[in-house]
């Protein structure tokens, strides 16, 4: 199931690193593994997750790959987090009446 594996890559905070670092811009694995402390291996594997769950893909350019978000990737996430935007106002609409009748 597609959301599952969304769920479960971005649950590793390597790998939302990494998809932050993606945000700005494409790069390949060398120039996502600068200011981490994570070895080849592992990052290519965190790649493979990432792909895996279509949230990155990859251009060849030569010998070279480089990464990129896959925006329609990100629209599964969006589309789960709409429905919880409507419940949001009404619950912090109650915590502030809670607070208020507190400092009363």
């Amino acid at each position: 199931m597609m959301e599952n594996d969304i769920f479960k890559a971005l649950a590793d905070p390597t790998r939302r690193a990494i998809l932050e670092k993606l945000s700005s811009g494409e790069m390949n694995a060398s120039a996502l593994r600068e200011g981490m402390e994570i070895s080849q291996p592992a990052m290519s594997q965190h790649l493979t997750v990432l792909r895996g769950a279509k949230l990155v893909q990859e251009e060849r350019h030569g010998r070279f790959v480089n990464y990129q978000v896959n925006p329609d990737g990100l629209v599964f996430i969006a589309q789960w987090l709409t429905k919880y935007r409507s419940y949001w106002p009404a619950r912090i609409d109650a915590l502030k009446g809670l607070l208020k009748d507190m400092d009363q």
